[in-house]
């Protein structure tokens, strides 16, 4: 299974949403938005981590880390 620490995660701050948005290069459609920056980035790395456990569960193709 892929190690889900392994992807490329960044944090940026969205005006339109006024709040910290949690993204990952490797999962383009997933984000995770939070008032603060650290939880943005804990959120986004928690639903990669449930993403790649529901894919591997269902014998889906994950993404390997950039």
């Amino acid at each position: 299974m892929v190690n889900y620490d392994y992807y490329t995660y960044k944090v940026t701050w969205s005006r339109e949403d006024e709040e910290f948005v949690g993204l990952c290069a490797e999962f383009p459609s997933l984000s995770f938005l939070d008032k603060n920056r650290n939880t943005a980035l804990e959120g986004i790395t928690d639903l990669v981590k449930d993403v790649v456990a529901d894919m591997g569960a269902n014998d889906e193709t994950i993404p390997e880390p950039f």
